[in-house]
């Protein structure tokens, strides 16, 4: 076979790594990032193969990165078909992201091995062309229960370290994430073991306080999962896990930006106190994202859709059905927020909190083609996957 090349010329700003570009071209080569032109270079550029023009309209951003999804479009990580990470595969490049980590629920010992091992035999060799699954994000089981939210209660358990080695077996050693609450790690041992190994371990569904959070922090907690949910909030006496993010730079912190999760007011206050350089947007959604209102279900638990909102029976929010190019435009709403900020936000810190920024994460010669076109109301025009075009703006 020839080699497979991509052209995208006259593009009106390229937001590469640490600076904005303008009047540029971009080639790709068998999926990688070859050649950054200006557009004065490419006229006597010889060149064969499909061409993108941007007519000096788009702004190309690298392709979002979502750590945090359990499903959308009909299908669920714990469904553990390789139909439900096709039909992501398929759709996710809709909402601009270009790659995930498959993120599983608080359930049966069993069903998270069954998902696991489907998105081990899905990466051995089944995945196609779209959205790259570049991994396992492992929420649960290992959460505090009175922060629970839309983790089945009756599988929450305390941290077991042999538990968790064998779903890294099973998964392939591809858990790049797990979500616990670390004031359950009575020793530290499991967390310390976790870090050291490569996994990024995020506090979340958790009671800790912000000195909990503070000790965790020096065992090797790095993250702190959907920032204000399933977490103690600021008080004047313990500023809880929301301070730690505020407080403690070690930190990033997942953040789901749809208005509901999170009021603007309070997202806001987050990146005027965080900045871009430690937020990282997710979505956090579940089965119904990408369909109508109704019933649904998540973790075995049934779940109402209606004006945004997923909830519990008992009220709790139960993911999302958030698509990454819509919390863009919610975070550009916001003061001071720039492309700049969410090219950080989406793309650099979660390929660098999950150890990928050497293949992800930026535009630049070497790593996969993955990118954003955005028009000037922010609308997608296209998404490429390591140099394929996967959605075209209809």
């Amino acid at each position: 076979m020839g080699k497979s090349r991509l052209l995208i010329k006259n593009v009106k700003e390229a937001y590469l790594y640490q600076e904005v570009v303008q009047d540029v071209s971009i080639i790709t080569e068998n999926g990688k990032v070859t050649q950054i032109l200006k557009q004065e270079d490419l006229k006597d550029f010889p060149f064969d193969g499909e061409v993108i023009d941007a007519k000096n309209e788009l702004k190309l951003l690298p392709g979002f990165i979502d750590l945090h999804i359990h499903g959308g479009y009909g299908v669920d990580i714990m469904d553990a078909t390789s139909e439900t990470l096709q039909t992501l595969a398929d759709k996710l490049p809709s909402e601009g992201t270009t790659s995930y980590l498959a993120t599983t629920i608080t359930q049966s010992d069993e069903e998270i091995s069954n998902a696991l091992k489907n998105v081990a035999a899905w990466t051995d060799g089944q995945q196609n062309q779209g959205a790259d699954l570049i991994g396992v994000h492992l929420e649960g089981p290992f959460v505090e229960v009175t922060k629970a939210g839309a983790q089945p209660k009756q599988y929450i358990t305390e941290p077991n370290l042999n538990k968790f080695l064998k779903w890294q077996e099973d998964a392939n050693g591809q858990i790049r994430t797990i979500t616990m609450a670390p004031e359950h790690d009575k020793t530290g041992d499991f967390i310390k073991t976790l870090y050291e190994s490569g996994v990024n371990v995020s506090a979340g569904h958790t009671d800790a306080s912000f000195g909990q959070i503070k000790d965790a922090v020096k065992l090797g907690v790095r993250q702190l999962t959907h920032l204000c949910n399933a977490m103690n909030g600021i008080h004047h006496r313990d500023i809880g896990a929301v301070g730690a993010a505020f407080q403690l730079k070690d930190l990033r912190a997942e953040l789901i930006s749809d208005g509901i999760h999170v009021v603007p007011e309070m997202l806001q206050l987050i990146f005027d106190n965080i900045g871009s350089d430690r937020i990282i947007m997710i979505t956090d959604s579940m089965r119904a994202k990408g369909l109508e209102d109704g019933s649904y279900e998540l973790g075995g638990q049934p779940v109402q859709v209606k004006n945004g909102r997923a909830t519990l029976d008992n009220g709790s929010l139960a993911g999302s059905i958030l698509k990454m190019i819509d919390s863009v435009k919610i975070m550009l709403q916001l003061d001071d927020v720039e492309l700049e900020d969410i090219v950080k936000m989406t793309s650099v810190n979660p390929a660098k909190q999950v150890g990928i920024f050497d293949t992800k994460g930026s535009i630049e010669a070497g790593k996969d083609a993955d990118f954003v076109l955005l028009n000037e109301e922010i609308d997608i025009a296209y998404t490429i996957c390591k140099g394929k075009v996967m959605y075209q703006k209809g």
